[in-house]
């Protein structure tokens, strides 16, 4: 067991529980924007069809309902722009970050084998190259990797921590470039619901794929759009040669979304009004918190879209993270994405109307 958990890096939020002490001893309490889990009720007709589908007692399957693959079907079509996807192009997952976790193991990738990711990324990418013992490397622009070892490029746009998106045209030249050289595109897409001053595209748009899912695979979820980060609902879409052997592997690692869950994204899936509530609600909490940012002296990059602020006061993030705490506000430190977030601090956008008041009220006194 000490030889798995030996290849990991320390778990890093345990490093902000000195500053959440902090923020907690304020006197009207934590402002908590440190983690991007959401905050609001889970809309009621997603909560219905957990609630009938509650008497389960037989196994899910690992593929899923035929309704379920259905409704991913359809909303990648709809959503997302992409032609011609059937039932061999959509996979469930239980969330995505067991997903990016265990990917490169489920692949087959070790010693040898590289993984690549952005410069500032979601620690979870690394993670999961460890935990496969291949290496790991970390780029700002992917072309510009050797890719003679490289079998897994991770992208990722909307970008968890930055919220930078990533032009159309930047997307079609990394995908060309990978397909030339044998390379897996993942492409990371849980926030694409959310642009604010960009309107994120899929890899999966031909326009971006040219018509093919060769060598391209992207990754949603359903706990942002949706609220849904306690029902562990994601899937992946893309090519069928790569979800195929990736079913039958977890089909005998048992890795089956309950059959509640699975009822419960049919119904989110069939439905864009609460997708449209939900934005306008972060919509509002993103224009308060960045004023408020902004007015006390904080610059903010990226940013377009996601649900965090990348901010900065041109110091050390811990300086950062320290100033907010002793304000009530938690926030996260930016070497958490890598180091050359050393000088940012992420801010979630996910809190409650009457929290991020109250961060407001903090910021602008």
């Amino acid at each position: 067991m000490s030889a798995v958990s030996d290849r990991l890096p320390a778990f890093p939020w345990d490093k902000l529980e000195p500053y959440k002490k902090t923020a907690a001893a304020h006197p009207d309490g934590i402002v908590d924007l440190s983690v991007g889990t959401p905050v609001d009720p889970v809309p009621e007709h997603i909560q219905k069809a957990l609630i009938a589908a509650a008497d389960s007692p037989g196994y899910p399957t690992v593929w899923g309902t035929p309704e379920l693959r259905d409704a991913l079907t359809r909303w990648v079509e709809h959503r997302l722009g992409a032609r011609e996807v059937t039932h061999r192009h959509v996979l469930p997952v239980v969330g995505s970050k067991e997903l990016v976790a265990w990917l490169p193991t489920q692949l087959g990738l070790g010693p040898g084998d590289q993984v690549a990711f952005p410069r500032l990324a979601y620690p979870t990418y690394e993670v999961g190259a460890r935990l496969a013992r291949a290496e790991h490397v970390a780029y700002d622009d992917p072309t510009e990797l050797d890719p003679s070892r490289l079998k897994l490029l991770w992208l990722n746009s909307p970008s968890n921590p930055t919220g930078r998106v990533l032009p159309e045209e930047e997307l079609t030249r990394i995908v060309a470039w990978a397909r030339e050289h044998g390379v897996l595109v993942l492409s990371d897409e849980c926030y694409i619901e959310l642009g604010w001053e960009a309107d994120p595209v899929s890899v999966l748009h031909p326009d971006v794929n040219g018509g093919s899912y060769d060598g391209v695979v992207a990754v949603h979820s359903l706990s942002k759009r949706s609220n849904l980060a306690g029902y562990r609902a994601a899937f992946l879409a893309g090519d069928p040669a790569v979800l195929g052997p990736l079913l039958e592997i977890r089909k005998h690692g048992g890795m089956m979304t309950p059959a509640p869950t699975q009822a419960a994204v049919v119904a989110a899936l069939g439905d864009d009004e609460h997708v449209r509530v939900q934005r306008e609600r972060y919509a509002a909490r993103r224009t308060a918190l960045r004023d408020a940012l902004l007015a006390h002296g904080f610059r903010i990059e990226h940013s377009e879209a996601s649900l965090y602020l990348w901010a900065t006061r041109d110091e050390s993030c811990w300086d950062t993270v320290a100033h907010l705490a002793d304000r009530g506000i938690l926030v996260a430190p930016g070497d958490f994405y890598g180091p050359a977030g050393d000088r940012f601090v992420r801010v979630a956008l996910t809190a409650t109307d009457e929290r991020v008041r109250a961060a407001v009220a903090r910021l602008t006194a």
